[in-house]
């Protein structure tokens, strides 16, 4: 099954309706403001995927990374850009006993794999275009 591709006011509506979520969930336990492996206490069956931020599948995205006020990776406070790495290989996902909106990919290394995970918050989205090539 093929997830539906996000265009960024559908995302932006995803992420105002979670952000305005004020009811007490596990799944916020642990800060998840910044990028940080899936932990151990929230289980992959509690999220359902609505959508992804691939563009093309079968095309390699880019590997820039979007962080204009030199912020970095794993910075609470990077932008988060749909179409710059780490974004452009993510999936979106519910968390279904709160309703909460995260951004999930696979990172993958040399010898690993690791899923990793972040808050997807509304103040920090920006629709920046990828420079021309």
């Amino acid at each position: 099954m093929s997830l539906q591709q996000l265009d960024f006011a559908t995302l932006l509506r995803l992420a105002q309706a979670s952000n305005a979520v004020t009811v007490a969930c596990s799944c916020i336990a642990v800060p998840l403001a910044a990028w940080q492996a899936l932990p151990l206490s929230l289980e992959l069956a509690r999220f359902e995927d609505v959508g992804t931020l691939v563009d093309d599948p079968y095309d390699e995205p880019t590997f820039a990374e979007y962080h204009p006020a030199r912020t970095h990776y794993d910075d609470a406070a990077a932008p988060i850009a749909p179409r710059y790495y780490p974004f452009n290989r993510c999936s979106v996902a519910r968390c279904m006993q709160c309703g909460r909106i995260y951004l999930r990919y696979n990172e993958a290394g040399g010898y690993f794999t690791e899923l990793r995970i972040r808050a997807l918050q509304a103040w920090l989205l920006v629709d920046a275009a990828l420079p021309d090539a």
